[in-house]
């Protein structure tokens, strides 16, 4: 019994670590105590003598003087040398415990013991099992910080390449940290322990390390692709520290690094996304400076299983930074294009365009002022977003009832709708690419926008006496593109009568028996049928005024033969000059305006309501017209 307790010191009640084996084992005790096992059979109680024992000394002792080392950390870079003491202490305890597991393999071949130890056949494999199941027994939540702290250290070093300190001991990167880096990471693959007991926190680390690093270089930078980047950073750095650290994994199953492979490049790609659609809203607004991000993030969504996301968070966006009272129309409208536009390069199908932007059509239906912004947006001159898509844009003819055959020239290179596209849709509509038509098709009629295009355009006709007509021509040829000759043909006739009336203009000033006074007259012809429809107010003119347009009257019926003109006296431009105070000051008025001037010049003084009743027209609208004399000074 001395001899079997000489070779196993383990199964002593008061045996302890520090009671190493000092010399190998003498093979003529070892043989002794070998046949004293068989005679006494008890060859199987020796072996769960030691293996219970085993289990007693690494619960009791080992364990809980391993976790003592993982006590709250007191600095940043404490941590590495706590993990590293703990684990030399466990390897040591580990190696001493070994040294008697290879006795008993030689006990088990000798005595041809095949009984296994916990279903394994070899004891050191046993022995690695008992210690894994004593150590996370024992399991410490304040472990994670200690094990964290020791990585990061190890993995800012690798991925540091201008700092020459270490970050560890604060000295010369010639240090030794490196060294114990490595001898930490051996030890704990030879104990089978490198997976089970770092493998989590290593993964939340690179996790965290990664996500941090994305934040660093790509946050609110839109203008560079940054994927390709990511991708290399991830190999050359992270994947990379890892391979050495894993290269002395020896726990059985499979290869960690293509598990890590895989699991840290999707990371890489959702983490992207998410920051990127968490940016999104800006980077539309910064289209197409912002194209690289678009780009990287149209690469992205393929890989990840995020659209949905993307969709739920852009709309929100746009719900609480565009969508309400406070953004006007035009602002609104500039960001739904740049909508339109981004959106395209990440789904070219159209579905995710569709989606996103319903909310902000129905908005924009809710606005009395959208097609006005829209149309006057498109034939305004300066930088405008929708005026460059009418002028350089490729024009697509709008039309709801005629069905088009683009899918069946290209019927080559057709592809079906996603899975989750709307049936209600057609693929035409959804992939098409022009804004205007996506505007129109906002409101399901072109009609409103024609509409209000014909009523924009008289505004700017009658509003100036020498308009650009040949700027608006310009415009009205380009939208007829789109929405169809006949649609604008009351516009064409309107630009049409512009042009007349400077020649009928000059042709009745030619006439030998037309005169002028002191008041010259020129008179725009408009036909009437074409025009929208003119609000009637009723105006006396001053005497002058009428006999000149009596005048002009009669030379265009000597003109045109049985036509005659129904003047709206209301309407028009009158350039006047005044003397006042020794000055002259030129006004641009209306004709009620000018009439009240003229007044004034036959009597100085009048009562509102007997002028009113001269002018034949309602004192609350005379007394308003009178009130631009207040701020010209008159």
């Amino acid at each position: 019994m001395d001899k079997l307790r000489s070779i196993f010191p383990v199964v002593t009640d008061d045996y302890s670590l520090c009671h190493m084996p000092a010399s190998e084992v003498n093979d003529t005790e070892f043989e002794e105590m070998v046949a004293f096992t068989q005679i006494a059979n008890i060859v199987v109680p020796v072996q769960n003598m030691i293996v219970n024992r085993t289990e007693d000394i690494l619960r009791d002792t080992v364990v809980p003087t391993f976790w003592q080392h993982f006590s709250k950390s007191a600095g940043r870079n404490s941590g590495f040398k706590k993990f590293y003491n703990a684990v030399m202490y466990l390897y040591d305890s580990y190696t001493c415990l070994s040294e008697i597991y290879d006795r008993l393999v030689r006990f088990r071949k000798r005595t041809n013991l095949k009984k296994q130890i916990y279903e394994l056949n070899c004891p050191h494999s046993a022995l690695k099992l008992i210690l894994r199941a004593s150590l996370f027994s024992h399991y410490l939540l304040e472990h994670e910080n200690i094990i964290k702290q020791f990585y990061e250290a190890a993995l800012k070093m690798e991925d540091s390449e201008e700092n020459e300190w270490c970050i560890i001991c604060s000295q010369k990167k010639e240090c030794n940290c490196l060294n114990l880096f490595k001898e930490t990471n051996r030890k704990l693959g030879e104990m089978h322990l490198l997976e089970p007991l770092v493998g989590q926190d290593l993964t939340d680390l690179i996790y965290g390390y990664i996500h941090s690093y994305i934040q660093k270089i790509c946050k609110d930078s839109f203008d560079t692709h940054f994927i390709r980047t990511l991708e290399k950073w991830l190999q050359n750095v992270v994947l990379n520290w890892l391979g050495k650290i894993y290269c002395y994994n020896t726990f059985p199953g499979d290869d960690p690094m293509i598990m890590f492979n895989k699991k840290l490049t999707n990371f890489l790609y959702n983490s992207y996304t998410k920051i990127r659609i968490d940016q999104l809203f800006n980077i539309i607004i910064e289209y197409p400076e912002s194209l690289p991000a678009l780009g990287d993030l149209r690469d992205c969504l393929p890989k990840t299983d995020l659209k949905p996301l993307l969709i739920k968070k852009l709309q929100k966006a746009m719900e609480t930074r565009l969508l309400h009272p406070g953004v006007s129309t035009p602002d609104v409208l500039t960001a739904y294009v740049a909508a339109i536009r981004s959106l395209k390069v990440l789904d070219p199908s159209g579905l995710l365009l569709e989606t996103v932007t319903q909310p902000v059509h129905q908005y924009l239906r809710s606005r009395e002022d959208t097609v006005r912004c829209v149309v006057s947006s498109l034939t305004e001159e300066g930088p405008n977003d929708l005026a460059y898509e009418l002028v350089n844009g490729e024009a697509v003819r709008i039309d709801e009832n005629t069905p088009t055959d683009d899918d069946d020239e290209n019927w080559e290179t057709w592809v079906p709708d996603p899975i989750d596209s709307a049936p209600s849709k057609s693929s035409v509509t959804r992939r098409t690419s022009d804004i205007i038509s996506m505007l129109v098709n906002v409101y399901g009629s072109k009609e409103l926008f024609v509409n209000e295009y014909r009523t924009l355009l008289a505004d700017r006709l009658l509003s100036q006496y020498n308009c650009d007509t040949e700027k608006e021509i310009m415009y009205l040829e380009l939208l007829k593109l789109r929405f169809g000759d006949s649609q604008l043909h009351y516009c064409e006739v309107m630009l049409k009568d512009i042009a007349d009336s400077k020649r009928i203009n000059q042709n009745i000033k030619q006439d030998a028996e037309y005169t002028e006074s002191d008041i010259p007259l020129n008179a725009m012809i408009v036909s009437a049928q074409f025009w929208p429809p003119f609000k009637e107010e009723k105006l006396e003119l001053h005497t002058k005024v009428s006999e000149q347009m009596k005048k002009y009257t009669d030379a265009f019926e000597t003109l045109k033969g049985s036509r005659t003109l129904c003047w709206k006296n209301h309407l028009g431009v009158v350039d006047v000059e005044i003397e006042l105070a020794g000055r002259t000051t030129s006004f641009s008025v209306t004709p009620v305006q000018a009439t009240v001037v003229m007044h004034f010049q036959d009597k100085s003084t009048w009562e509102l309501e007997e002028l009113s009743k001269e002018m034949q027209c309602p004192p609350t609208i005379l007394r308003r017209k009178i009130g631009f004399g207040s701020h010209t000074e008159l």
